[in-house]
């Protein structure tokens, strides 16, 4: 009898121990995060768009005057400089015509001497009146002739010397010599359809791009800023997120907006010592707007959207929490927000699995990586043992 109640004692201890354990519910394990701080920092806004990139002087060179192409003094792609000796023509008629012209002028000035000394002396005998006065208005006016041809003369001396300046072709600019369309020998014209070869200048050089139209609030305070001569950064890119080219300001904001396309056309000046922009290349064009000072910022994997819109988990304590915020601006590695404040940790990696009030464990972002590969390698591994 007394081994029967033991029995039941037991059996009621179990059968009342059995409800209470049901109702203690399995603890999750935490949830492995990766966390980011929020941070205050100046953050520059750019406006960016599709550019090409302009020399800002390019000259074809031409020649002034009919001639043989004698000699060129420069190679395709040679950096001259300006007023350098590019080329010459053939010289030997333009000077024949000068040397002329210079005896033309030694002979009328020889007749003009002589009809000056006989106008002095039909002076002095019209005085006396040996002469008439029509004989002494003749020699004035054969005077009058006389420094006239002179003039003339002096024109063909001067308009042979400009001439003959043509036959010496000089770099107008300083820049690099392009692929050259005559060669020495030709015979070429100023209406030549082609001429000689370009020069261009590289350094410093320009970049054109246009902006739509729903920018100009933000254009027109640059162009004040412009012109209170206050640097406005400019920077050329590959493409978009590519290697950064070279970096410059903004110089000019077209005083249009284009009725066709609706945009409006600006100007960067660069220098380009290296040669990393090129005429007539395509760039992308990052233009600084405005700079916004100590800005809360989180990286661009830490913003979440939801049915409520923006938000961040972020990490108080061990414990997950949801926090609405609001985009301000954006670049591309971070966004800044209102609704955070600077310090705070905020999640950048495993809020898919991340439920308000979860427990957290954070790990680096090097110890996640790792996590991840392990796991890959486990997986890969059974496969190919099941194979």
């Amino acid at each position: 009898m007394r081994k029967t109640l033991t029995w039941l004692g037991i059996f009621s201890v179990i059968t009342l121990a059995v409800p209470a354990a049901a109702q203690q519910k399995p603890q999750a394990p935490a949830v492995p995060v990766v966390v980011a701080t929020v941070t205050a920092q100046d953050v520059p806004v750019w406006l960016r768009g599709i550019g090409q990139v302009k020399p800002q002087q390019s000259v074809e060179i031409r020649p002034q005057v009919d001639g043989l192409l004698q000699q060129v003094l420069v190679r395709e792609g040679e950096m001259v400089t300006a007023g350098q000796l590019l080329a010459t023509l053939d010289d030997r008629a333009i000077k024949a015509a000068l040397a002329q012209a210079k005896a033309l002028r030694a002979v009328v000035e020889a007749k003009l001497n002589v009809a000056k000394r006989d106008l002095q002396r039909y002076q002095n005998l019209s005085q006396s009146q040996a002469i008439s006065a029509q004989q002494k208005d003749q020699q004035q006016a054969n005077v009058q002739q006389l420094q006239a041809e002179l003039q003339s003369v002096d024109a063909q001396i001067n308009a042979q010397q400009v001439q003959l300046s043509f036959t010496q072709i000089h770099a107008p600019i300083a820049g690099q010599v392009g692929i050259r369309n005559v060669d020495a020998g030709n015979y070429v014209r100023p209406s030549d359809t082609q001429g000689l070869f370009s020069l261009v200048q590289l350094d410093p050089i320009s970049v054109e791009m246009a902006l739509p139209q729903a920018q100009l609030p933000q254009l027109q305070q640059l162009i004040q800023q412009v012109r209170q001569q206050q640097a406005v950064p400019v920077e050329a890119f590959v493409q978009d997120g590519g290697e950064k080219l070279a970096s410059g300001v903004l110089t000019v904001v077209d005083n249009k907006v284009s009725a066709g396309s609706g945009t409006i056309r600006i100007k960067a000046d660069f220098a380009n010592p290296a040669q990393a922009l090129w005429p007539a290349q395509t760039v992308v064009v990052a233009l600084r707007s405005k700079l916004l000072a100590q800005a809360l910022t989180i990286p661009v994997k830490a913003l979440q959207q939801g049915p409520q819109g923006a938000f961040v988990w972020s990490v108080d304590g061990d414990k997950a929490k949801v926090l609405p915020v609001q985009v301000l601006e954006s670049t591309e590695t971070v966004v800044v927000v209102s609704g955070v404040s600077a310090g705070q940790q905020v999640v950048v990696d495993g809020q898919s699995r991340l439920r308000p009030g979860a427990t957290v464990l954070i790990k680096t972002a090097a110890e996640q990586a790792q996590a991840a590969k392990a796991k890959k390698d486990a997986k890969q591994a059974a496969a190919e043992h099941a194979a």
